[in-house]
């Protein structure tokens, strides 16, 4: 599974169609929307040549000025795979008395 985030520019007064547009992309969430016209979104795909195709459609969306990844993460296996945090909660910590 690959997991990515990036931050899409839409052009002044498209900020509507290129939400629209990212909704029908299989995989793309839309957090968060600046004034300004950025979306950031998360990308989650089966493997990274799904993960390009995702990148090229969304810059080929109508009003996109830009698409720039911020994060990239590939897991081998998600279901097994345990995060940093969840293994620090649940490893005993020494205390001294």
């Amino acid at each position: 599974m690959n997991i990515s985030s990036a931050i899409v520019h839409a052009r002044p007064g498209d900020v509507a169609v290129v939400q629209a547009g990212l909704a029908t992309l299989a995989g793309v969430e839309v957090h968060a929307i600046s004034p300004e016209g950025k979306l950031i979104v998360t990308i989650e795909t089966e493997d990274e040549g799904s993960n390009a195709a995702t990148y090229e459609r969304i810059g080929q969306l109508d009003g996109v000025m830009s698409a720039a990844m911020v994060y990239h993460q590939t897991e081998s296996e998600p279901e097994t795979e345990v995060s940093v945090e969840a293994k620090l909660r649940a490893t005993p910590q020494n205390k001294e008395i």
